[in-house]
């Protein structure tokens, strides 16, 4: 039956997995920063060593969350300025344009070094925030729009794998490089120039799909939609299932207009049954970044420092092992799990397993400080944290990981959607700007501490927030608009047998025309 459902939803998965690269860059770009920062050739080419040659914390952590958290406050801008330009000229051309624009930033990454200092890392990394938070915004809309709701979670959970997958490269080329080339520019350029092979796959990639069939509609053209639609579902254009399928859009679509006739941006944001889906995407996203996982995301190899494993490789390749069971764990999830468990007992589960992982590591961390001088091996109590903390990402990937984009991109109606991504989107990269900011000098301050309180936001709040959410597994992306009381459930089925009336009538004209062409 799986076998069956990829083959014939084989152009869709197409389609996820080229957008998708976008989202390899998101994960890679996360990752790549405090690496390169922790680099020691990187610390004295641009200046972050005392003049005796001792490291400089202070200023190697201000440099590290600056070239991190810029990354994120360009981002930030792109997702919110990512909704108009989709909504005005489709989101397979806004995706290329906003890889374009990352492709700029990641050359000006690429060349900084010698005369050409920090500022043009910086810059670089403000112009690739904006396309990579454009990307992440205008993707998972792209990707849910094209969809069939019978696999919409598993493909739309391809996001946090492709994210997984770009933050464990991100890991490993740095891990390379620490072995490999210990002086010279490419400490940073081959990391930052590497950007530009997903950003390539992704453009070139972009030319071989089709426009979202219910952005087509949209802005009514009705009969690109139904031959996208049937392209996409490997069927006939004539087939029932294309009709109903397109019937359901249509209906979804016209009630929207109806709905928001006359009404503009504050209408999309506080019309029936939109204002809280805004709230949960904000609230959902809020709660993700301050779970602690792209706390461990970006500083992996300052996090596994401070539990003992000393020098750059030994934290590197500790950092790339956590890279590879994220990858493995979200992979499973989402292609055998996440349809089956239902999205709020996924993200409860999920963040109870975090918030006990994380108190074992935080009681340990106080009770078994590790040696404050380095040893060739870490000490049994600092393999036992890394432990928890690959045990802590495989409970992340069953829920915290995959699912806020999933659950976001499941609850917005075709005409907020665009809307409804990029204000989840720029709240993902607001909070994540904050965290990364604050992260490396709250690890070296609080030490043992930042564990307890990212354990006492996954039970306390993430825990808490799954259980209020209503549940939507197995629903269409129209039917949301009922479970969150835009319209009625009596109102949508009539507006949908209206619409499979009105397309009837349209293919029995066609069919009679046909036959009277024919006896000519």
């Amino acid at each position: 039956m799986i076998k069956d459902s990829i083959f014939q939803n084989i152009r869709v998965y197409w389609l996820a997995f080229i957008v998708y690269w976008g989202i390899v860059l998101f994960g890679y770009d996360t990752g790549i920063g405090g690496g390169v920062v922790s680099q020691a050739y990187f610390k004295r080419h641009f200046g972050l060593v005392n003049p005796d040659g001792s490291a400089n914390t202070k200023k190697a952590n201000e440099v590290s969350s600056n070239v991190v958290s810029v990354l994120q406050a360009g981002a930030f801008f792109g997702a919110l300025g990512s909704a108009p330009l989709s909504a005005a000229i489709g989101r397979r051309w806004s995706l290329f344009t906003f890889t374009v624009i990352f492709s700029v930033g990641a050359i000006l990454q690429t060349v900084a070094g010698g005369s050409r200092g920090l500022g043009y890392i910086y810059a670089g990394r403000v112009i690739a925030g904006l396309g990579i938070g454009a990307i992440s915004a205008v993707a998972p809309a792209y990707v849910s729009e094209c969809c069939p709701k019978e696999v919409r979670g598993r493909i739309t959970g391809l996001f946090q794998i492709m994210v997984a997958i770009g933050v464990m490269i991100s890991y490993f080329i740095n891990l390379g490089i620490s072995l490999h080339i210990k002086e010279g520019a490419g400490v940073w350029r081959i990391p930052f120039g590497f950007q530009l092979v997903p950003a390539g796959i992704m453009a070139f990639g972009l030319l071989t799909v089709r426009e979202s069939p219910r952005w087509l509609a949209s802005k009514g053209r009705i009969d690109s939609a139904i031959n996208n639609l049937a392209y996409m579902r490997r069927l006939s254009p004539d087939d029932e299932r294309i009709r109903s399928e397109m019937a359901e859009i249509e209906a979804a679509i016209e009630e929207e207009r109806e709905a928001r006739k006359g009404l503009g941006l504050r209408e999309a944001f506080f019309g029936k049954g939109n204002f809280i889906r805004f709230v949960i995407a904000v609230v959902i996203f809020l709660l993700q970044q301050w779970g602690g996982q792209n706390s461990v995301n970006y500083y992996a190899p300052q996090i596994f420092q401070s539990i003992g494993y000393t020098g750059t490789s030994n934290s590197l390749l500790a950092s790339g092992i956590y890279g590879i069971v994220k990858v493995v764990a979200t992979a499973l999830f989402v292609f055998f799990l996440v349809d089956s468990l239902g999205r709020k007992l996924s993200l409860f589960i999920s963040s109870m397993g975090m918030g006990i992982l994380f108190f074992i590591i935080g009681a340990l961390l106080k009770t078994h400080p590790p040696p404050t001088v380095p040893t060739a091996q870490p000490p049994p109590a600092s393999k036992a944290m890394a432990a928890m903390l690959y045990l802590y990402v495989c409970f992340y990937s069953m829920g915290w990981g995959p699912l806020p984009w999933v659950y976001v991109s499941d609850i917005f109606p075709t005409r907020t959607r665009h809307y409804g991504l990029a204000t989840a989107s720029a709240s993902q990269w607001l909070f994540n700007f904050v965290l990364s900011k604050v992260t490396p000098d709250m690890v070296t301050d609080l030490g043992y501490k930042i564990f307890l309180m990212f354990a006492t936001i996954n039970i306390g709040g993430m825990a808490t927030f799954a259980l209020l959410i209503p549940e939507t597994k197995g629903r269409s992306l129209e039917e949301m608009d009922v479970i969150f009381g835009s319209v009625s459930a009596d109102q949508r089925r009539a507006d949908i047998a209206r619409q499979e009336r009105a397309l009837e009538h349209e293919v029995n004209e066609t069919t009679s025309e046909r036959s009277i062409e024919n006896k000519v």
